[in-house]
This record gives C-alpha cells, structure tokens and sequence, in this order.
C-alpha cells in the first residue's frame, strides 16, 4: 500500500495559525506541545489451517497538553482541523489555569533517524501474507507428526507523528513496526504443550518472511513444545537460579525498570525512591536504557514530547545514578529529561517511559556459570508475570526451565514461577556471563492503560535465593 507522507501543516493546518493557539493554551503555564499522528495497523492470524483473523486499523488526531506544575490540561481529537484546536486548546487552558507558570526550556528536537522511514508491509500483496502464513503452518506439521496446532500470525504497524512546541520547534517521525511470531501445539500419549517464538522491529517485513529468518523461528517453537513435553514438575522452594540472556530480561524491566521511572520516584512510589547515590545492586551490575538502538523495537528517533532519545545509565556497577525521566518529572525534580517521554497515541499524554532495558554483559563464562550452580534451576524463557512497582515484588511464570544440581543440566521442569522483589534480586547477584543479548523484539509495555512497544535483555546471571515456585520436590 503505497500513499502520500503524512504532513498535517501541508494537508490540514496552518502551522503559524497553529502555532499560536499552542502559545495561547499554555500561555501562563510551565509546558506543553501539539502532538499530531497518523497510524495504521495490520494483523493476521492463521490458526489451525485457516486465517483466523485479519484486522486493519487507522486513525489520525492530535493531543494538546499544557503542564503547569503537577497538573496537566490535555484534549485530544481525531478531526485536526483549525476549529478542533482552538477547541482543545480552551480545554486545556481551563485545567491548568492562569498565570503563575515558569516557561520550561525549549526540547532539543533534534531528530537522528534510528530506522528506515517506510510503510514495512509496502510492495508485499494480502495474498502473499496469507500464502506465507500457510507455509509455515505446512512446514511446521512436517516437521514432527506430534504437532496438532499451529498458530502463525504477522503484525505490521505504521505511526507518522508531528511534535509543535511553543517556541516554534516542530519534530517529525515515521516510525514502522513488523513482527512474525510462530506457536505450536504437540502432543503424544494424550499430554499436550506448547512453544513459541517469533520477534521483529522497525524494520521491513520483507525479510521477516525470508524463510532463513522464519523456518528457525518454526524450529525454535517446535524446540521449546518438545522440551515442554518432556517436563516434570517444578520443585518448590528457596533456590539459586541462573537466568538465560536476552528475553529473561523481562524481569529486569519489570521487577526494577519501572521502579526507576521519574515519576514513581518522584511520588515516592517506587522502592527506589530517594536512593539516588546509594548501592542498590551488587557490585559489576549496571542496568541501561537506550533508545537510540537501530532497528530496535523500543528504540524512538525522537520521543512524543521532542526531545531526542539518550542511553541512559540507571544502575553503574551497583550504584544509583539515574532515573528515565520525560519533561514534566525532570522539571519536577530539577533534573534534565531524558528522552523517555512517551505516549501510545494522540489520544494519550506522556510519561516517564522505557525504551531499550538491559543489563550489559560481564566477563564470566556462562558455562562456567551453570557450572557452579550446586542446587537450582536454570530459566530461559518467561510467560506472564505480576509486579508491585511500590515495593517491587514479582511473580514471573517460567515458559521454559531446567533443573541443575552439581552443574548439571536435569530434567526440564513445568509449572515453574520465580517470587521476590527487585532491589533484593539486583543485590543477589553472584556472576554475570559475557554473553549480553537483547530479545528478538516481542515486548510490549504497559503503564497506567497506555502500551508502548520495548526491548529488553541481558547477560547470563546467577541470582541467589529467588523463592520457586512450584510442586514440592
């Protein structure tokens, strides 16, 4: 599908008239901008030799915010018309009142183009997504004759935005998204599991569905259901656990990254609230997150408020040093933002987000690392989990997992959940492996009702005394 950039100041708007119902709407305020979008999205499902579901959205709008202090005044519309702006702008004039602002710095806005500015489904037709579909379900039954299910699915996602701040700044992004993702389901002697894999980026879905990138995602589903198949029930109790790089770093996103947001710490939600300074991990642990990755899927050009995406160091060898922080929080709390400020759609103000999570890799051998584990479990792929941002407790369901004793790889186990908290966990741990990978790009977090693409990995790690959950041994 080819069609014309989106450019709202050409098609719809008078950037000057535009600019200046922006300068009336936070006149007396501390900030604000004008943030236009335009997006598509497309998924197809195909599940048990037939298309599922096929669904195509696309919406356009724009949100005004103005930010005095803590409160913010914010409408947003999916007409972007001169009258729906003076109307938003009124609106959110009312909620921050008047007078008494502090005109906050101008952004940077400085864009540095992290992907390629494309519509990723573009040149390839419907059919051909459905017949490629087709061929992984075939190629995955051929595979082993114990696959009963297969479930097969592509989603691209197309978000062209404009960011008009009050000084006049004006940003620009277009910013694609492609993803396949392959399940399957086996059974033998009435016992069924399941396995999946899959990922992708800011990149074009053409080479998703090469099959030197699909046919190992196939075999790496089949793989984990296999593994699945074979697995006995998780022991239960207090235990060392090594977890696998890359997409084990969900727990680290969860269980720590989300503590070190602006706005808990400055609410005094977060359990890392006032430790700026202070040792929060065990020495060798620094914890990053890094929006300016090529390709990545939580990598931005520029966030949604203008100001252009950093690595940012949060944890530098066990010490706080930072936290992600956009506008309104780094005001707040007189630091500079970070370039986390982001938002789901128009329709959405922003706030302190991730981006790119991980923990950069150490110097140890992650064979010697399994090595020494004496009496644990060793995990490499997690399900859903649960997290209290407050005290940063998690629970977190293993999708795949190992029982080791005397650095022996065992039996995989089922049924196998990791319970306890952040700041404890970052203590814990004993090795990192120098084998840092990020995930394939599956992540997506959630914050307050808003969702936002992310990436998240790290090293191989020995964590002391996680509490496992599961059947008693």
């Amino acid at each position: 599908m080819s069609r014309d950039p989106f450019d709202p100041f050409a098609q719809l708007l008078d950037r000057d008239r535009a600019l200046a119902v922006l300068r009336d709407a936070v006149s007396g305020a501390d900030d604000g901008e004008l943030f236009l979008e335009r997006s598509t999205a497309e998924t197809l499902v195909y599940d048990d030799r037939r298309l599922r579901n096929s669904n195509y959205t696309a919406a356009q709008g724009f949100g005004l915010r103005a930010v005095r202090g803590e409160v913010t005044g914010f409408a947003h519309s999916t007409e972007i018309s001169d009258a729906s702006l003076r109307r938003a702008a009124e609106t959110a004039r009312l909620a921050v009142g008047a007078g008494g602002g502090v005109a906050a710095d101008p952004a940077p806005m400085q864009v540095r183009p992290l992907y390629a500015a494309i519509d990723p489904a573009e040149g390839i037709p419907f059919a051909r997504r459905i017949e490629l579909l087709r061929e992984i379900d075939d190629y995955a039954r051929a595979l082993d004759p114990r696959v009963v299910q297969v479930t097969a699915s592509i989603a691209t996602s197309l978000q062209e935005v404009f960011i008009l701040r009050p000084e006049g700044g004006l940003a620009g992004d277009v910013r694609p998204m492609a993803r396949l993702n392959v399940a399957v389901i086996v059974e033998n002697n009435d016992r069924r599991e399941s396995g999946s894999h899959g990922g992708g980026g800011r990149v074009p879905l053409a080479g998703l569905m090469d099959p030197a990138h699909w046919r190992p995602a196939v075999e790496e589903a089949l793989r984990i259901a296999l593994v699945n198949l074979r697995s006995v029930p998780a022991p239960a109790g207090v235990m060392d656990v090594v977890l696998g790089p890359g997409w084990p770093g969900i727990l680290l996103h969860e269980a720590v990254g989300h503590g070190l947001e602006g706005d808990f710490n400055r609410k005094k939600a977060s359990a890392f609230a006032g430790l700026m300074g202070s040792r929060v991990a065990a020495p060798g642990v620094t914890v990053v997150d890094d929006g300016t990755i090529p390709d990545r899927r939580g990598s931005i050009s520029i966030d949604d408020e203008g100001t252009p995406p950093a690595r940012n160091v949060l944890i530098e060898d066990g010490i706080l040093v930072g936290y992600m922080q956009d506008r309104q929080n780094a005001r707040l709390m007189g630091v500079a933002p970070t370039g986390n400020g982001r938002r789901e759609s128009f329709a959405h103000a922003p706030m302190p987000r991730m981006t790119n999570t991980y923990m950069p890799g150490g110097d140890a051998d992650p064979a010697a690392i399994l090595a020494d584990l004496k009496d644990g479990i060793y995990a490499v792929g997690f399900g859903g989990g649960q997290v209290d941002i407050t005290n940063g407790k998690f629970v977190f369901s293993c999708t795949e997992a190992y029982r080791v004793k005397d650095g022996v790889l065992g039996d995989p186990i089922r049924g196998a959940t990791l319970i306890g908290d952040g700041a404890t966990a970052l203590q814990q741990v004993r090795a990192i492996g120098n084998d840092m990978r990020l995930d394939p790009g599956i992540g997506n977090c959630g914050k307050q009702g808003q969702w936002v693409p992310v990436g998240v990995g790290q090293p191989t790690l020995l964590i002391g005394g996680l509490t496992v959950g599961g059947s008693a041994a």
